[in-house]
């Protein structure tokens, strides 16, 4: 380690080696009060998100002071500005505590000596004496408000009244025009909602007014009015088919059986008229379809008995005559206003306008609105527990990534969301993913082995995507369908389902064998290509025979002596060359081990060096930046580190016999299989090269 100064001379810097890069070390609070200072290209985040992560959410919101979703540089610079402004000792930042005691307050700085008075405030709302806050005494804003008569919001409550009758009227404001909750958590009112709750009483009484200056033509049937309304919208339609029935009736007596519709089932009356059309166009009272005749019943006791008190019938222009008298009573109930506080009725809202309690309750408001200042310092005491607790620890994740090198498991990265356990293997370095579209294209760029995951529970109703990196191990049975298990960092477990894998060397020890398992693999697809068209054609030929559209069978070629002698002469030749040609490579001995190193070499040597390669520049930046981070620098993970992050299950040797596993092949009979070969080998050599 070593001091550099910074390229403008202002602070001297130290600086460290983390991860395989040179980065800037933070080791007092005077490092955190200049990072002003510092040079954005030395940064190794420039923004990170706001959500997803695993760390406090509220200490994230607060540190996102424009709320754009994103923690960008600036936004950190800003907090550890006054952040390190009002305490007196900043090297305490570096503990993470999260209790602040009152003499670390800063009182020379102005907003230092506010913050104390307001968290003496908290702690006297609370009924607490101590000379300390914590995290848990300014979290809870219900708490803090419970019983303050006014918080500085805007918002006034019952509480906020002493006399009854102004408790009385803010009810009954805020069931009027809806509640808003109040910091104490109780419902209550602003002077928005005052305003509109009395514009509302005076509309509702200046509309009721109206009508009773014209009750008379507004209510044409009294109270019944509109009830009397409803029962003449009910059955309007089928008077007004009823009344067109007839019409056609008078105008062509031809279509009489076509305006009177028969019935078959007594289920189908209802499609009928209302009653039996007639030449007179008259509508009878006494001889109503029986579908309808409750309604008419109604009908006629609210209207027609009234209009018409001994008819038997009306025609078409006494039933439009009976439409016409609703007019203004339907044009007043169109205009009506301040429909929020009808419910109260007209006399609690005419008293209300009499006692005009307004002023009082917008005085209210203001006396409230007058603590705002006190107020937001109290949050501004939250904000200041919050960043006392966890900046130091927010910062070394986003300027040196200082959690994610030191792999300690109560401190980890805030970006890593849990461990995967999947094919005996437990992958400790897992993220989530906010854009499961957009996200392997470029993490894919990280030239790590990334096995994608849907986690999901039965138990609990939301799901979501993760991206583990695997770096130890086979892949053999990684591939999508795999199901595992995810644990998040509370120990909750999710059920995991493959969805997909980006292949890239996972180790050396892997790429070692990776040419061998893709010839094995070949190999058998083609055996198992070659079986299959051989198995086709054995069950086409039966089929053919089956059906008796066999084909001939060709004709058998002739022995032929010569070219049988000449054939075995050649493979007699042959291994008559390979026997001498093995008979000079075993002597000497060791030249069958070096043979056999240099096959080794040459078939795995290029793919263990490929991986080498990749191994060594292996990159968690294109990872992060996939899921919104804007990453300013290499993070390596290389070989060794790479290791840490993927455990394997490791068993203990166990003595004794297993019934159910495979018999061994005795010794003596590999023993004199070799010789055998051996025996063979020397019998060729013999009469082939002697």
């Amino acid at each position: 380690m070593k001091k550099k100064k910074n390229l403008n001379g202002a602070y001297d810097w130290e600086y460290t080696k983390v991860g395989g890069m040179v980065r800037v070390d933070i080791r007092n609070g005077a490092d955190i009060a200049h990072l002003g200072e510092l040079d954005r290209k030395l940064w190794t985040v420039l923004s990170c998100p706001a959500s997803g992560l695993e760390f406090d959410k509220d200490t994230l919101r607060m540190l996102d002071t424009d709320a754009d979703g994103k923690i960008r540089v600036d936004e950190m610079i800003a907090g550890a500005q006054w952040l390190t402004s009002v305490v007196k000792n900043a090297d305490l930042l570096l503990e993470s505590r999260d209790t602040i005691p009152f003499s670390e307050f800063n009182t020379e700085n102005e907003h230092g000596a506010h913050l104390l008075v307001s968290a003496k405030q908290i702690l006297s709302n609370l009924g607490l004496e101590k000379k300390e806050i914590s995290i848990a005494d300014t979290s809870d804003s219900v708490a803090i408000f419970a019983k303050t008569q006014f918080n500085g919001d805007g918002i006034i409550t019952e509480a906020s009244a002493d006399d009854d009758a102004l408790k009385e009227t803010i009810k009954l404001c805020v069931d009027a025009t809806g509640a808003k909750t109040d910091r104490s958590g109780a419902p209550g009112t602003d002077a928005e909602g005052i305003e509109a709750f009395y514009a509302a009483l005076a509309d509702f009484d200046a509309w009721t007014a109206e009508s009773e200056a014209n009750n008379a033509a507004v209510f044409p049937y009294g109270d019944a009015t509109a009830d009397a309304l409803a029962a003449c919208v009910a059955l309007n339609d089928k008077i007004g088919d009823f009344f067109t029935r007839c019409k056609l009736l008078a105008y062509d007596p031809a279509v009489a059986a076509s305006v009177a519709t028969a019935v078959e089932k007594i289920d189908e009356i209802g499609s009928c008229p209302l009653a039996l059309p007639a030449k007179d166009g008259i509508l009878p009272f006494d001889a109503v379809n029986p579908a309808y005749e409750a309604q008419f019943a109604a009908l006629r006791a609210l209207v027609l008995d009234v209009d018409f008190p001994k008819a038997k019938g009306i025609s078409e222009a006494d039933w439009k005559a009976v439409l016409a008298k609703f007019a203004p009573y339907t044009a007043w109930m169109a205009a009506k206003k301040g429909a929020a506080v009808e419910p109260l009725g007209i006399g609690k809202v005419r008293e209300l306008l009499k006692a005009d309690a307004k002023a009082a309750l917008l005085e209210l408001v203001e006396k409230d609105n007058a603590l705002k200042a006190e107020a937001e310092s109290i949050d501004e005491v939250n904000k200041l527990t919050h960043l006392y607790r966890d900046f130091y620890r927010l910062l070394c994740n986003y300027l040196i990534l200082r959690d994610f090198y030191a792999r300690d498991p109560k401190n980890r990265a805030d970006f890593e969301a849990g461990d995967l356990y999947i094919d005996q293997r437990c992958c400790k370095l897992c993220v989530k993913v906010a854009d499961m579209a957009g996200h392997a294209d470029m993490a894919g760029l990280s030239g790590m082995f990334l096995i994608y995951c849907k986690c999901s529970s039965k138990v609990r109703p939301e799901s979501f995507d993760i991206v583990a990196v695997m770096t130890d191990g086979g892949v053999r049975n990684l591939r999508p369908g795999v199901n595992a298990v995810f644990y998040d960092r509370n120990g909750l477990d999710w059920d995991a389902v493959v969805t997909k894998v980006v292949d890239n060397p996972i180790s050396i020890k892997q790429a070692f064998w990776s040419p061998y398992r893709k010839a094995a693999n070949a190999i058998t697809e083609r055996i198992n290509k070659s079986a299959a068209e051989k198995e086709s054609a054995v069950d086409a030929d039966l089929a053919a025979k089956a059906q008796g559209n066999a084909l001939p069978e060709p004709p058998k070629p002739s022995f032929d002596i010569a070219k049988f002698a000449g054939i075995f002469a050649a493979i007699g030749m042959a291994v008559g060359f390979l026997a001498s040609a093995l008979v000079k490579i075993i002597n000497p001995w060791y030249n069958v081990l070096i043979l056999m190193a240099v096959l080794v070499v040459f078939i795995s040597g290029p793919s263990m060096f490929l991986a080498w390669q990749k191994l060594r520049k292996r990159n968690l930046g294109p990872v992060l930046n996939a899921n919104g981070w804007a990453i300013n620098s290499v993070i390596l993970v290389n070989i060794m580190f790479g290791a840490t992050l993927t455990s394997i299950a490791k068993y203990p040797k166990v003595r004794g016999k297993d019934p159910y596993a495979k018999k061994k092949t005795p010794l003596w009979l590999c023993i004199f299989d070799i010789l055998l070969v051996a025996a063979l080998a020397v019998c060729i050599w013999w009469f082939f090269c002697k």
